[in-house]
């Protein structure tokens, strides 16, 4: 029989630093773990470079959240030739599943082709994203999910991106690695006041910003890639026929690339 983690159980753990793992997927065993140097990324320091920043402007592409959150725990699961196996076992993907549907676990999804190629997810509570884990079935689509993610969590007013363990990949990108004891005083600012007031990050801002549209008609050296930056939409669509400068030829309701790489900022 599966033992089962009480989805409380593990909400009352991350908000004390804690979370579980286990050392193969094919076992029910699951301990938990409070790492003695943790990895965080500081949103206002993620390494956006040239190269990526032009992938996310390109909406090569389609990103969603929550759109399919079973499908990206089972890829990040999936063995692969650099991970031959994974932590994620049968009480761990169930425990997150239930958390995805009380509204505590995320997930950000890369699709191409329409196919799943990327993703991660994640667990919110109070201010603080506590990331899991992150699959990639082709080049740079768990980078562009990652960028997409700290867009979300910025316009969100999340205050703490939770990495656990730093890897090569995530040093790259700007995460950090800090001691459990400033761990702990992070922590305790971006979920102290979910269980006082239940105030939280807001997950589904950035799907009411709007995209950032390229202008066509601007034709001079200094201003031909000059962008149209429209106001919220509220998921409406806008619609324009393209025959007026500065509109566009097609239909759009949610944040596209150029905006996610307005919203994170400098590129290094």
């Amino acid at each position: 029989m599966t033992n089962m983690i009480d989805p409380h159980l593990l909400l009352s753990a991350y908000a004390t630093g804690i979370f579980p793992m286990s050392d193969s997927r094919e076992t029910d065993e699951v301990y938990w773990v409070e790492p003695k140097k943790r990895g965080i990324l500081p949103l206002d320091h993620f390494h956006l470079s040239r190269s990526l920043a032009k992938i996310i402007r390109s909406d090569r592409f389609l990103v969603t959240a929550d759109r399919d959150f079973e499908a990206v725990i089972d890829l990040c699961a999936e063995p692969t030739e650099d991970r031959p196996d994974s932590w994620i076992n049968p009480p761990i993907r169930a425990a997150y599943c239930q958390l995805h549907n009380l509204g505590y676990a995320h997930s950000i999804e890369c699709w191409l082709d329409n196919r799943l190629v990327g993703g991660l997810y994640g667990v919110n509570l109070g201010y603080a994203f506590f990331g899991e884990s992150m699959f990639s079935r082709v080049s740079n689509a768990s980078k562009v999910a990652l960028a997409w993610l700290v867009a979300r969590l910025k316009v969100g007013n999340f205050s703490l991106l939770d990495c656990q363990f730093i890897t090569d990949h995530l040093a790259s990108m700007g995460a950090i690695e800090i001691t459990r004891e400033d761990y702990l005083k992070h922590l305790k600012s971006a979920v102290s006041s979910y269980f006082t007031d239940k105030e939280t990050g807001n997950w589904n801002t950035l799907d009411r910003l709007s995209p950032l549209l390229h202008n066509k008609h601007s034709k001079t050296k200094e201003n031909q890639f000059a962008d149209v930056d429209l106001p919220f939409t509220e998921g409406i669509a806008l619609e324009t026929d393209g025959t007026a400068p500065g509109e566009a030829s097609f239909s759009l309701a949610c944040p596209n690339g150029a905006r996610i790489v307005q919203l994170l900022g400098q590129i290094s």
